[in-house]
């Protein structure tokens, strides 16, 4: 809360000595808390102190690669097979030769009509003359009135016979048969078989391998003490009350106070700017007159010129 401002009287005049007593006559004056003052200072702080470790370093290696033998080279015999050629021969199986040939005969058939029996004539009895009178016929020939003969011509009758006759006679030659010739196909040895070494070449196979670089060592180090800086605040001023020349109750106007909310939102203060002297409003403001060492607890006028906020 904010310390009660007091009228100076004579008697207070007196209490605080002729020196003060010559700039308040007539203004509200109140005790004020002036806080120490500090100072920042850095020091050098043991961290850790001075000490010997045995550091050990382990083995360096790197990997190469090793062309190694995994099979020696050797010598080995091998057969190797006769070489055969197929050939064709020309044998002779009947030698040339000069022999008769006897060429037959060539016919021909051929067809002839044969008389078989000449043309005659005979009488035969005819039914279309029956009942007829013959000129001339007595009694005694109408009882054989029914057996007329006519007088018939029967031709000649001929048959077809087949017949061979020869065309070319039958006759002989001499002839020259030639030779006779079989083909053979034998297998002829072009080279014979043989048994030559064969040298087998080394094999060979890369292999990586690891390759000690630096042995593994232990080394004693000795390790330096360290050290820290640290900031740390001194008092440089002690704190003490001093009266200082405060805006009266009376003075105090919500207009005022709005004014003086604003300037302490815009120094990074939250504060509700409402035009009430509360709580909040005294705290914000204790706050930073501690922040920039002026009389703590209350409104004076070093604080509102500070901040730029005229007493109205």
């Amino acid at each position: 809360m904010q310390l009660k401002p007091m009228i100076a009287t004579a008697a207070g005049l007196l209490m605080m000595g002729p020196a003060l007593a010559e700039n308040i006559t007539g203004t509200c004056h109140a005790p004020v808390l002036i806080p120490e003052t500090f100072e920042t200072v850095t020091e050098q702080v043991l961290h850790e102190p001075e000490r010997t470790e045995i550091r050990i370093y382990p083995a360096e290696y790197k990997t190469v690669s090793r062309l190694v033998e995994v099979k020696q080279a050797a010598t080995e015999y091998r057969i190797v097979p006769a070489v055969y050629e197929a050939v064709t021969e020309q044998v002779l199986v009947r030698p040339e030769r000069t022999e008769t040939v006897v060429i037959p005969a060539e016919f021909e058939t051929y067809t002839e009509q044969v008389l078989v029996r000449q043309a005659y004539s005979t009488l035969d009895l005819k039914d279309e003359v029956a009942g007829r009178e013959i000129a001339g016929e007595d009694e005694a020939s109408k009882a054989f009135q029914n057996d007329v003969l006519v007088s018939v011509e029967v031709p000649a009758e001929y048959k077809t016979i087949t017949r061979t006759r020869i065309v070319k006679p039958e006759q002989s030659e001499t002839r020259i048969v030639p030779a006779e010739y079989h083909t053979l196909v034998k297998q002829v040895l072009v080279e014979p078989a043989r048994v030559e070494p064969v040298t087998i070449p080394a094999e060979y196979e890369t292999l990586m391998i690891e390759q000690l670089v630096k042995p593994a060592r232990e080394e004693i180090v000795s390790i330096p003490a360290r050290y820290r800086t640290v900031e740390k605040r001194i008092v440089t001023g002690e704190g003490r009350a001093e009266w200082k020349p405060v805006l009266c109750d009376e003075d105090i106007s919500p207009e005022t106070i709005t004014a003086l909310q604003k300037a302490l939102s815009q120094v990074g203060h939250a504060v509700e700017i409402d035009g009430k002297f509360g709580t909040a409003t005294m705290s914000a403001l204790k706050e930073h007159q501690r922040e920039q060492g002026l009389g703590v607890g209350q409104l004076s006028f070093e604080t509102l010129e500070a901040l730029g906020v005229p007493a109205h």
